[in-house]
């Protein structure tokens, strides 16, 4: 516990100052916040969800997901093939984290393979069902989350082959659980994230800005690539390529085209750093020479988008399933005459994370399977949708497509670092013009 609050100490001193961790003291905090999550959070997940033993199988190079997510900061991968067993005493109410391998896992999970005894792995894991009995095994299958769906062909099968017909016909899908392990979020993590939120903001703000952006002579495309560098320059990772996209009256979309006066500038950006991502969409309007503000048009279609964001959240209800969240949202923000597209996602681990998805693009109808999952609490969503709206002069419709990261707990949405509600202007200040 000390060494995390040194940690987080030097993490928040950091974001002030835009930068980051040494390395060293990165694997600090991420090695503090799992153990933090097994000790804390697994057993009351095992117990809401009916799952008494857990078993996660990757090998190198080919890691599962969720497996991914509980390597300590050392591991970069799993080694060999790396088996990971959780089991939880139904009397007790502890979990037994247990390695069917040579060496410990990080501060948490215990070697439990006598290879003099056992000398071949599935053998050994055989050996440690069979000695604790769980009514069910559970493994990372499932048709719906990829993020739920980390055993290959080769482990299932031959675990299956390794499993006596007693054994075998407990082997359930670990689906629920791993869910609620990637997605539910830890007050430690929620710490944190502000941070990282803060930081996406302060990264859109230069870069939406005259110190990157020259009217006339800079192009969308050396937006991107200038995004893509100082997230990289900064110390963090970013989980997609960056996009800039330039909206202009006449003419409608103009990606890769040069920057002028007049332009409503778009972009979507993420940073991953302590294992957690970050996902934001924001609009920036290049002033026409004697402008000071937007156009009253752009400045009301921009109030529309903050007001679907406002409809989404306030449909949140745990228990209710993505598609349900969706299709009342959507019904709302018709009837107020807004033109509304919804697509928002959970994040953390992954910047498309698992739970419940609310709309996609092109599935504003609804999203089978993940769409029909049901919202939880303490958990992190990317508010991400657009409104689109027709203004005079222009050739299509403007779409004010935003993202901001929120978290969904007890008390509501509460954006992590609050959101966009006024357009970026470039320059910051206009010129004076006779």
């Amino acid at each position: 516990m000390k060494k995390f609050l040194i940690a987080l100490s030097l993490l928040l001193a950091a974001g002030a100052q835009a930068q980051v961790l040494s390395v060293r003291d990165q694997a600090t905090v991420v090695n503090e916040l799992l153990v933090d999550r097994f000790d804390h959070l697994l057993p009351g997940m095992m117990a809401q969800t009916g799952i008494d033993m857990w078993v996660v199988v990757s090998r190198e190079y080919n890691e599962d997901p969720v497996l991914k997510t509980m390597l300590p900061a050392e591991w970069l991968n799993a080694r060999r093939r790396t088996i990971l067993v959780f089991y939880r005493d139904a009397k007790t109410g502890k979990v037994e984290r247990l390695a069917v391998a040579r060496y410990n896992v990080g501060q948490s999970i215990t070697a439990a393979w006598d290879m003099k005894k056992f000398p071949h792995q599935w053998e050994a894991l055989v050996d440690i069902i069979k000695q604790r009995n769980p009514d069910k095994i559970a493994l990372n299958t499932s048709t719906h989350f990829n993020h739920a769906d980390g055993i290959d062909h080769t482990d299932y099968s031959e675990l299956l082959a390794a499993l006596p017909a007693d054994l075998k016909r407990r082997v359930v899908s670990a689906e629920p659980l791993a869910i609620r392990w990637l997605e539910t979020r830890t007050e430690r993590e929620m710490q944190i994230y502000p941070q990282l939120v803060n930081a996406t903001h302060r990264i859109i703000e230069e870069g939406f800005s005259e110190r990157v952006i020259t009217p006339g002579i800079t192009t969308a495309d050396d937006v991107v690539w200038w995004f893509r560098q100082k997230i990289r320059d900064l110390g963090y990772d970013t989980w997609f390529h960056p996009s800039v996209e330039i909206q202009r009256a006449g003419k409608g979309l103009a990606n890769a085209d040069i920057i002028v006066p007049g332009d409503l500038l778009h972009v979507d950006i993420g940073i991953t750093y302590l294992r957690l991502n970050t996902d934001i969409q924001e609009h920036a309007y290049v002033l026409k020479p004697g402008e000071t503000t937007a156009p009253a048009a752009l400045v009301n279609a921009f109030a529309s988008a903050n007001r679907l964001q406002d409809i989404l959240t306030a449909n949140f209800q745990q228990g209710r399933s993505g598609n349900q969240v969706l299709a009342a949202s959507l019904k709302q923000a018709r009837a107020e005459g807004i033109e509304p597209t919804i697509y928002t996602h959970p994040i953390g681990y992954h910047g498309h994370a698992a739970g419940p998805a609310i709309g996609m693009w092109d599935m504003q109808g609804g999203v089978p399977g993940s769409g029909d999952d049901v919202l939880r609490y303490h958990t992190a969503y990317s508010i991400e949708l657009n409104a689109a709206t027709a203004i005079p002069g222009w050739k299509e419709p403007v779409r004010i497509m935003l993202e901001e990261d929120a978290y969904f707990d007890e008390s509501g949405v509460r954006y992590i670092n609050g959101r966009q509600k006024t357009l970026l202007l470039l320059p910051r200040r206009a010129p004076s013009v006779e």
